[in-house]
């Protein structure tokens, strides 16, 4: 039996996306977040036009989309409840955010250089897209909240999560990204079955 309820926000959740952006010093900022959607070679992303990446993303027209694996849990918590705008806006403060100029440092990732954009990629991170600025939605005028779409330029992968037989291609069975489930960390299960979809997209796992 379903219920109607009114929850405070219609937050479900996605794949944890950890963007790097250049701020106007020329100091890199890290921020996690996980409302972001996909489509062909694009990627909307969900912020506050408040947050210093949104800032950041406006003035420089280009960032680096990080995706993080499970195994980075610790280092994106580390980067929880932090925000590189100084002064920390009200709405944050609120919520017990605090001022942190050094994100890398603090989280104990590593930065490398892009190839096409000026933001750091994640070094740690098993796949970095670069991407730039096409346009800014706004969403429930009149709150910050807008909607950003990127177009991806270049795809950086780990090598050992590429198929064997198929090297232009992630296999889904090493892939293991971070996933933000109702605001809490959860990972990938197995696989439950195959899909009628996966050959119309690319080549089908052998595993």
């Amino acid at each position: 039996m379903h219920t109607v309820i009114e929850p405070k926000i219609l937050y479900f959740g996605t794949s944890v996306v950890l963007i790097s952006s250049l701020n106007e010093d020329g100091t890199a900022n890290l921020a996690p977040m996980s409302s972001a959607w996909w489509l062909n070679q694009s990627c909307m992303l969900g912020l506050s036009s408040k947050s210093q990446t949104v800032q950041n993303i406006i003035r420089e027209q280009e960032c680096v989309l990080n995706l993080p694996s499970v195994d980075l849990i610790p280092a994106i918590d580390r980067l929880t409840l932090l925000t590189g705008r100084n002064p920390v806006p009200e709405s944050k403060a609120g919520r017990g955010y605090r001022f942190e100029a050094d994100k890398f440092g603090v989280s104990g990732l590593t930065p490398l250089p892009a190839e096409l954009v000026r933001a750091p990629r994640v070094k740690e991170c098993p796949v970095h897209l670069e991407a730039k600025l096409v346009k800014i939605h706004s969403v429930e005028e009149p709150s910050s909240l807008v909607a950003i779409e990127m177009r991806v330029h270049r795809v950086h992968v780990e090598q050992n999560l590429l198929m064997d037989a198929s090297p232009g291609y992630i296999d889904p069975a090493k892939w293991k990204p971070m996933i933000m489930n109702f605001c809490e960390y959860f990972g990938l299960g197995p696989q439950l079955s195959h899909s009628k979809l996966a050959p119309l997209f690319g080549p089908i796992s052998s595993t």
